[in-house]
């Protein structure tokens, strides 16, 4: 019985047991240059700014082809700012985080113009009242 339980391992092994702690993951820039991680924290609230507008233009926009437009972009844009602050805080990832960059970059317009193409082949008209109209339906 004892040797069975001396088998076992302790609580706390793992991850956690190895002496890793949450505040000592962190890279190295964190000691040397505190503001790195103020950089960081910046495009990560950036790009949740950018997909939070495109979410906002997903409702907004009056058509389908302005929605696809809306949210394409701030996807873009908001998935390369997050990836850019996840860079400053993860230094050692930079390699990864420019292969998914990348493949977003590429990948992004094409499918929301792949979709848009679908969309007028089905027959969706664009939206098309100007601001002239606009104003003649407020009198």
């Amino acid at each position: 019985m004892a040797a069975a339980q001396r088998a076992l391992p302790r609580r706390g092994a793992g991850l956690w047991g190895t002496g890793l702690h949450w505040h000592r993951c962190c890279c190295a820039n964190y000691r040397r240059w505190p503001p790195v991680r103020y950089v960081g924290d910046f495009f990560l609230l950036l790009g949740a700014a950018f997909m939070l507008l495109g979410a906002l233009g997903l409702v907004r926009m009056p058509d389908v082809y302005n929605r696809i437009q809306a949210a394409a972009k701030s996807a873009t844009l908001g998935a390369i700012a997050l990836l850019l602050g996840l860079a400053f805080l993860q230094p050692g990832w930079w390699a990864k985080l420019l292969l998914i960059g990348l493949f977003i970059l590429f990948t992004n317009p094409v499918g929301s113009s792949t979709i848009a193409r679908a969309i007028h082949l089905a027959g969706v008209r664009p939206w098309q009242v100007t601001a002239k109209e606009k104003l003649e339906d407020r009198s």
